[in-house]
């Protein structure tokens, strides 16, 4: 992974806008939202506030199997509009560099199960998931970076920059629904996309792997200012790296810009694709037509919380 460009440590803003008008006005609904950034290892969540408009009837929170902060909150008065805003203020670090020399074949072998074997939770992360099937598809374009006894930390960086270079980044090739073997044949998508069809060729090969969503700072041309809600959210993929013994470590791999996440990402939620996941999904009664707007972004704060590009942390 490259030095770090900001230290040790850095402080992170994240505002997450999204907005819906109907059209008629949706008489009642029910949410779910992955808003809250992650606490792991690397990234320790300093704040989080979440303003809904109009005030929900209803609003928990909990957390899922995987981990992750879930909000559920519900509607139960008529509206033309909803609007939610996350703000959250995270400190992250660079990750460890892993230094695994497994062969692929090895992992693979020991996350398949055997009778009376120790069970490893990660071998979730192996088995097919709705957007990511078993596919012989996925097995053979993954053939080419996995060569019998390659290590697997070699192997998973290979695959990543060969997705980074064969697909071509389009907006317009695809959408959330996309499918991740349609992807594959297409050549193109966007970072959900390419982040399924990473997930789909380790799988394939009995390797466990994960969704990742989260946002990762970006920077504005030089002299030019950072635009407000200018980024957008990001996906990427994690592969398991089993140790000797005890838990193993998860290395987090970026196929649409070819790096290894570092300090510039922060983790949203972890799932085992896009639908574990999704930043606000929803059942809602009336509204037949509606257009959504999404706003993010990610700011370096001062140590007092406060950033130049977005609205400090206040009430």
């Amino acid at each position: 992974m490259p030095a770090s460009r900001w230290g040790p440590e850095v402080l992170l803003h994240v505002l997450h806008e999204t907005a819906y008008d109907y059209v008629p006005p949706v008489r009642t609904a029910q949410h779910m939202a992955h808003l809250k950034p992650a606490t792991t290892a690397t990234q320790r969540v300093l704040d989080h506030r979440l303003a809904i408009a109009p005030a929900p009837a209803r609003c928990s929170e909990w957390t899922d199997v995987y981990g992750n902060t879930c909000t559920f909150f519900s509607l139960q008065s008529s509206h033309e509009a909803l609007r939610v805003r996350a703000e959250s203020l995270v400190r992250t670090s660079p990750p460890a560099e892993p230094c695994s020399k497994q062969p692929w074949e090895e992992v693979a072998g020991r996350i398949r199960y055997h009778r009376a074997s120790r069970y490893d939770p990660a071998a979730e992360f192996a088995l097919a998931s709705p957007y990511v099937p078993h596919d012989a598809a996925f097995a053979a374009y993954a053939q080419a970076s996995f060569p019998p006894g390659r290590p697997l930390l070699a192997a998973a960086r290979d695959l990543m920059q060969r997705i980074h270079a064969d697909f071509e980044y389009a907006t317009s090739a695809t959408d959330v629904n996309t499918p991740a073997l349609q992807a594959l044949a297409l050549r193109k998508g966007v970072c959900q996309d390419l982040a399924h069809v990473m997930l789909g060729c380790l799988r394939s090969l009995g390797l466990p792997a994960r969704y990742v969503s989260g946002y990762l700072l970006t920077e504005p041309p030089p002299g030019q200012p950072r635009l407000v809600g200018s980024d957008a959210s990001h996906a990427w993929a994690s592969v398991y790296l089993p140790a000797e013994e005890g838990a193993g470590e998860w290395l987090d791999l970026d196929p649409t810009n070819d790096r290894t996440a570092g300090e510039d990402y922060v983790t949203l939620a972890i799932g085992r694709d896009y639908s574990d996941v999704s930043p606000m999904r929803g059942v809602i009664h009336g509204g037949a037509h509606h257009t959504l707007r999404v706003a993010v972004t990610v700011s370096p704060a001062s140590h007092d919380g406060t950033t130049s590009a977005a609205p400090s942390m206040t009430e």
